[in-house]
């Protein structure tokens, strides 16, 4: 910088402009073609530009990266003046203000005074919408900037209308119901009114740019007014539910229920250039998990409507202290521009309410904004004052048509307050005391629009008045008649992608699923996952797996786990069934036992042999960012859109599911019960103790079967490729669905007894227990276990020759096989000892979930049997880190049951 505070590399770069502008004028941009033609040049090739020109072109810049540091954007707090726009930081002073300079054109004030200029950047960049943008592509800068500079933007006195009556739904609906049920928590949207007229400029905006749907994820502020308001969920259903529970229309046993501010909708929008589908997910209290259940749920509808990333657009509505604070933000946000996770671009809303529950805003993050969180991704950010609809809207109307232009990531800053702290309940003065004096004092978004309206003669005062009076009329006739005849839940319809489905119930459950394919097809898959294209060159170690997978395809050798999986996986996509695995090593496999996809070794490019199996079937297998939640809970919301394709995650180690716990517990588990919203998601967990070490070991099989209930999902350790084979065969071919977890295996992966014959896949069907082949009439002890442990308690069993222990696999843990077990159980007559051995600690693994049930089923069947635990004792940490120590306790168990 020289003493004025200009910087070199802007002279250097305006003589480079005009470089280009004398070789060639109509390469520049309008306004660098009229500053140029307006300068004085001292001579060819030069130009006489004075610091002070250039330190205003230096504002201007300023103004367009930090115009937001001035702008009004607080509904509570008066904007402040920042030095990083101050005059003097440029070498300017108040003495340079009745000045011309040419530099204005940039922004359409060719030879303008530099008050001029000033007064006209503040206006585009400091109003009560401004501009965050510096870090974005160029193109984006530059298509923005336009948006800023040569404004298009204006609501026509019908919009304005619409507009207000938006305003007075969303206010009147949340002042009936405070007077209505006082003090009962709704979370209400007071104070972030503005985002009604926001979603439904993202409609209607949206419709004409081609959008066809709309996923909204959100939390709970504000959610029982947007579904009322946007998304036309009657006010009956919310009274009611206020009034007392709400019943089905037709009654579910395991109907459970949630609260109001928790539920989905989903509902068609009429606009002007056509009708947009829109979808509100449903979502538990843990504020921002939806976020990559909406983001799976529009890829899903992506895919199936042929990719197209424009028709379909998923708008997120974030906390500000959510979104700061919770790590689902960064994961769900570099999701964004990756090949198998991308959706085109979200829009974000992040409504700035100025305080997370009860901490101060300043305490929720570290950062100026509580939108700061996407300069990672490099994300534009629009900020808007809460108070002015319009420029809320006019925010709306950028983010769509950016989101459509560029296909990424925009941010809508909504910075506002909310109006009785965290919910209607509560007293947020004990906390934010000066805040919430002038929140008391301060007129609502509606009253300062109407004071806008009728200044500008748009609408009159007993116009807005009348619509008021209206609506809140309404509303008293609805809560009268909803209190007269509560209406009752409908029951989730099986149409549209869910249509052919049911809801699996009990008796399902012991009902065989037909998985058998045909043989010669069969091998016909086989023989193209082991071959390649002629003009592809594989790694010289896959050559001989490649002919090991022909081998097998053929029938000439025994089939092992990877190439079970893959033929699933054909079979399902040459019936026209779509297939979809990510996770952060799906590719080859963490174990490099799956190779769905090959790279050639000379140009990098990737072969998948089934990829174009089906044309009417998609295969998508991908590794994802290294991230758990996030993925876990984006493939979840795919497999609620798309209950017909096969879709699986897969752990890189199984415990690494751990970090996923929430979408675990609160959508896989309880999501049936809670929403009627079913999934078929197979989650795949290598499990097994190899001597690796804690996290290396268990997928805490216990964790899922804690979970266990009501036949909401199903759990797994399977034993041969064969049950890979028909478990995934079987969770497409149900006409029901259920989330499927399955114990994968490490050692299995290439054990030389863990495989099948390919006639075992073709012919066979999936076996929740697997019963020995010993002689029945020896057998005084039956052990029941369940994955690689089965083998070496067979190796054992060989070496000792004990022929009075049957060793049986209980493959399917949940729903636990009671009948195929008392059936086994019932064909060993002279059995004195039923074991149940895993290689978990006792407090862990399947023991205390399996325990009561074979209680039951001994009990129930008669059995005089002694009923007996082995494996590790109890412990707090999953496994040993010494591979000596495992061997020995390995050893142990075996010891203990021969």
């Amino acid at each position: 910088m020289n003493n004025n505070g200009i910087n070199s590399s802007n002279l250097e770069y305006i003589e480079q402009l005009y470089a280009d502008f004398k070789a060639k004028p109509d390469s520049l941009a309008s306004e660098w073609r009229s500053f140029f033609e307006g300068m004085e040049f001292a001579q060819e090739g030069k130009f006489g530009m004075s610091d002070k020109e250039l330190a205003v072109y230096q504002l201007i810049q300023a103004y367009r990266a930090n115009g937001h540091l001035e702008a009004n954007l607080n509904p509570l707090y008066p904007p402040q003046a920042n030095e990083a726009l101050a005059l003097k930081t440029f070498g300017l002073s108040d003495k340079d203000l009745n000045a011309k300079f040419q530099i204005g054109s940039l922004i359409g004030k060719a030879n303008a005074t530099l008050a001029d200029i000033v007064a006209t950047l503040k206006k585009n960049y400091s109003g009560t919408i401004s501009l965050q943008a510096s870090d974005a592509a160029p193109a984006e800068v530059k298509w923005l900037t336009q948006e800023f500079e040569a404004p298009t933007f204006k609501l026509s006195v019908d919009e304005k209308k619409n507009t207000l009556t938006s305003l007075t739904k969303a206010e009147t609906l949340e002042k009936f119901v405070h007077t209505r049920y006082v003090g009962t928590k709704r979370f209400s949207i007071e104070g972030a009114d503005s985002m009604l007229p926001m979603l439904e400029t993202i409609t209607n905006k949206g419709s004409a740019a081609g959008v066809k749907e709309i996923f909204v994820g959100m939390a709970h502020r504000g959610r029982v007014n947007t579904l009322v308001n946007y998304f036309g969920k009657p006010e009956e259903y919310v009274f009611g539910d206020f009034n007392g529970p709400l019943e089905l229309e037709k009654p579910v046993e395991d109907f459970d229920g949630d609260v109001k501010y928790h539920l989905g909708y989903k509902t068609e929008k009429k606009t002007a250039t056509g009708t947009v589908k829109a979808t509100m997910a449903y979502n538990p209290s843990h504020l921002e998990t939806v976020n990559a259940v909406a983001l799976g749920m529009a890829r899903a509808a992506q895919d199936l409507n042929g990719g197209d990333r424009k028709a379909v657009v998923p708008v997120l509505i974030h906390g500000d202290a959510a979104f700061a604070g919770q790590g689902i933000i960064q994961e769900t946000m570099q999701l964004a521009g990756v090949k198998p996770h991308t959706t085109g671009g979200t829009i974000h809303i992040v409504v700035d309410n100025q305080v997370g529950f009860t901490t101060n805003g300043k305490d929720t993050r570290s950062t100026r904004y509580a939108s700061d969180a996407a300069k990672m991704t490099f994300t534009p950010v629009l900020h808007c004052n809460g108070d002015d609809v319009e420029a809320c809207v006019r925010a709306a109307d950028i983010a769509i048509r950016y989101r459509q232009q560029f296909g990424k990531d925009i941010v809508i800053n909504f910075i506002c307050y909310r109006k009785y702290g965290h919910n209607e309940g509560d007293e947020p003065a004990f906390t934010q005391p000066l805040m919430y004096d002038l929140i008391k004092a301060h007129a609502t978004v509606r009253e300062l629009y109407v004071k806008k309206l009728t200044a500008e003669n748009s609408v009159d005062q007993k116009t807005a008045d009348d619509l008021y009076q209206q609506a809140m009329d309404r509303l008293q006739k609805i809560f009268e008649d909803t209190k007269k005849s509560p209406p009752k839940l409908k029951n989730f319809k099986f149409d549209g992608n869910w249509e052919g489905l049911r809801k699996g119930v009990e008796a399902d459950m012991d009902k065989p699923a037909d998985t058998k394919f045909d043989l010669a097809k069969l091998k016909q898959i086989g023989e193209k996952i082991g071959s390649f294209p002629a003009d592809f060159t594989p790694h010289p170690k896959l050559i001989k797996l490649l002919e090991a997978r022909k081998a097998m395809g053929a029938g000439k050798e025994m089939v092992d786990w990877g190439m079970g999986e893959l033929l699933a996986y054909g079979s399902l996509l040459s019936e026209g069934t779509s297939v979809r695995l990510t996770g952060e090593d799906c590719v080859r496999g963490t174990f490099t036992h799956r190779h769905a996809g090959m790279y050639d070794v000379k140009t990098n490019k990737a072969y998948f042999p089934l990829a174009d199996l089906n044309p009417k079937a998609n295969l998508l297998v991908a590794e994802s960012i290294l991230s758990e939640y996030g993925v876990m809970g984006y493939e979840y919301g795919y497999s609620v859109q798309d209950p017909k394709s096969l879709v699986m995650w897969e752990a890189q180690f199984g415990d690494f599911v751990n970090g996923a716990q929430i979408v675990l517990d609160q959508y896989l588990a309880a999501g049936e019960s809670k929403w009627q919203q079913m999934s078929g998601l197979v989650l795949l967990l290598p499990h097994g103790y190899e001597g690796q070490g804690p996290e290396h070991s268990s997928a805490r099989l216990e964790r899922f079967l804690q979970s266990c209930a009501l036949y909401n999902m199903q759990v797994c350790n399977l034993t041969t490729p064969a049950q890979i084979y028909h478990a995934l065969r079987r969770q497409v071919r149900r006409d029901f669905r259920k989330p499927l977890v399955i114990m994968t295996p490490k050692s299995l992966l290439r054990h030389p007894r863990a495989v099948s014959s390919i006639e075992d896949l073709a012919k066979g069907s999936f076996q929740e227990v697997i019963a020995d082949t010993v002689d029945k009439s020896k057998v005084d002890t039956v052990v029941f276990v369940s994955g690689k442990l089965y083998y070496e308690l067979l190796e054992e069993r060989e070496k000792s020759k004990k022929e009075n222990i049957a060793l049986v696999r209980l493959e399917q843990i949940y729903p636990f096989p009671a009948q195929q077990v008392t059936e086994v159980l019932k064909s060993y007559p002279k059995a004195k000892t039923l074991i149940w051995a895993q290689e978990e600690p006792k407090n862990m693994g399947a023991f205390q979930n399996v325990y009561f049930k074979f209680v039951e089923v001994v009990q129930k069947a008669g059995l005089q049997l002694r009923f007996e635990y082995v494996g590790r004792p109890e412990k707090a940490s999953p496994a040993v880190g010494s591979i000596y120590r495992h061997k020995a306790e390995q050893a142990e168990i075996i010891k203990s049951i021969f």
